[in-house]
């Protein structure tokens, strides 16, 4: 209802134009909210990255320590087995040389007890019948005078 002097479409007017201006305030009160808001989660997010990062930052040290004393033990562990493994050899050529004079002992003891190997005791009745005196005798002059 407009009057004829106008005045209520004016009022209606800066009714209309104070309801705009509100609700432009109260849409602007929204973003600053949202804005606010946003923020505070990108804060939020940030810090959890960077708790993250620390996290794995401390995990990764830890490893590398742990990686360290991994290969410092295999490192030992390598000293010790090749060690092992060179008295393992020496001990084997000393157990062959061991079970060669066994043997020779033990053929030594048969010949003496009068048991026959074939011959094999031959040499020890005759000595002339050895196999080593068949065998050339090596000499020096470094060595004819050393005594």
């Amino acid at each position: 209802m407009a009057s004829p002097s106008g005045t209520s479409s004016g009022s209606s007017l800066h009714q209309n134009s104070g309801s705009e201006e509100d609700l432009q305030a109260l849409m602007d009160q929204k973003k600053q909210k949202r804005m606010i808001s946003n923020r505070e989660s990108a804060r939020r997010s940030r810090m959890r990255k960077q708790k993250l990062l620390d996290d794995l930052t401390s995990q990764l040290h830890q490893l590398q320590e742990e990686n360290s004393k991994i290969l410092t033990s295999l490192t030992l562990t390598t000293q010790h087995y090749f060690a092992v493994e060179a008295e393992n050899s020496i001990l084997r050529t000393q157990m062959m040389e061991l079970s060669s004079r066994l043997r020779s002992l033990s053929d030594i003891l048969h010949c003496l007890s009068g048991t026959s190997n074939g011959g094999l005791c031959d040499g020890f009745i005759n000595p002339w019948n050895l196999v080593c005196m068949n065998q050339p005798i090596m000499a020096s002059a470094d060595n004819m005078f050393q005594y």
